[in-house]
């Protein structure tokens, strides 16, 4: 018997010129709001590009860029509160900047200095860090949003993952677990189209993504990954939900990922230029500075005094970062355990006697 297609809620207000199909949500109407995401949006793109550059002169180690992808982190971090609790991944450079992340915070991170993660702001101290492990972040966010239940808290957990994350064991235990205990967890998928070089067409039979929640017992639904007023609107409503007992849901966001998978990877091996191309008719921060443009919100001399605003921060955060004392190597087993296990406890020295040899071997040349 042939499978019945799911047909699931999509939601979109701009086209991708910036231009709304129909109503628009109230709160639209506040101009410095919409001012604000696209400033937020802008930033991320802006920090993107400086640190690209840093990884070609070899300042900075492997980087995962947002490009393409900037509306979805953003409408995270200006959507959550101070007590909620982001699991991300590491694409979230948006909505770790929202959430108080320093740019040197991140370039230290990028860098593979542990220190990258000790986040200074009080509102970031209570996020995990970048995950880079597949779908892991997952079963974390329901083991905190456990937390959240069992004590009677009023907050949400948001954890964040790839289209190809949505294939891992880990996300689909945690689908069933987030649906069985009805958890105030939110995930949020970045449905970029590939996995790496796997596309989105052969990497999951479903129709969809967001029906995976349906298995799981709660709402899966799309929502246009490009269109970040569609994003906010319905990052709220499933926020609202979760954080009123109202149990998950799965976001599916649409988007396309503009750039390489890493600066490890070259896309132009496994995709055309064509279907690049046309996604950059598609992309977010374009879409949303024609609509302010439109409105009489936004203009170049606040679009180049914005940029101006970005370099110098950018400036600072690179200075900061190069001019950080070298971190102590001993950092990489500090942050794996509470307590060192016994049956580990001689690679620790081993590592301890090589480090000092090296030192002392530097000190006398």
């Amino acid at each position: 018997m042939p499978h019945s297609r799911i047909e699931l809620p999509f939601t979109r207000y701009l086209d991708p010129e910036g231009r709304p199909l129909g109503p628009l949500p109230d709160w639209t109407e506040e101009g410095a709001r919409l001012v604000a995401l696209y400033r937020a949006m802008l930033r991320t793109r802006l920090f993107d590009q400086k640190v690209i550059a840093l990884q070609r002169t070899g300042r900075i180690g492997t980087y995962a860029s947002s490009l393409g992808q900037e509306a979805i982190g953003t409408a995270i971090g200006t959507l959550l509160r101070d007590d909620d609790v982001l699991l991300p991944y590491y694409r979230d450079t948006a909505s770790q900047l929202l959430r108080g992340v320093s740019m040197s915070e991140m370039l230290l991170y990028w860098g593979g200095d542990e220190r990258g993660s000790d986040f200074a702001a009080p509102l970031a101290r209570g996020d995990f860090p970048l995950c880079v492990p597949i779908a892991t972040q997952a079963l974390h966010a329901c083991g905190v949003a456990s937390a959240f239940k069992i004590r009677g808290e009023h907050r949400v957990a948001l954890t964040t993952c790839g289209d190809g994350a949505t294939s891992k064991g880990d996300f689909l235990e945690a689908l069933n677990v987030a649906g069985a205990w009805q958890l105030p967890v939110v995930f949020v998928v970045n449905n970029n189209q590939w996995a790496i070089s796997v596309p989105r067409r052969i990497q999951c039979g479903a129709p969809t993504l967001a029906q995976k929640a349906l298995g799981a017992g709660f709402a899966g639904e799309q929502v246009d990954g490009n269109d970040v007023i569609a994003l906010v609107e319905r990052l709220r409503h499933a926020l609202e939900q979760a954080r009123h007992g109202k149990g998950p849901t799965l976001l599916e966001c649409i988007t396309y990922r503009l750039c390489d998978h890493t600066t490890a990877d070259d896309a132009t091996r496994y995709r055309s230029a064509e279907e690049v191309n046309q996604a950059w008719h598609e992309e977010p921060v374009k879409r949303l500075q024609n609509f302010l443009v439109a409105r009489g919100l936004w203009d170049e001399t606040q679009e180049q005094a914005l940029v101006a605003e970005c370099q110098v921060e950018l400036q600072q955060a690179i200075e900061r970062y190069e001019a950080a004392p070298a971190q102590d190597a001993q950092e990489v087993f500090r942050h794996v355990y509470a307590s060192w296990p016994p049956a580990l406890a001689e690679q620790r020295e081993q590592f301890a006697e090589r480090i000092a040899r090296r030192t002392q071997g530097a000190d006398h040349e």
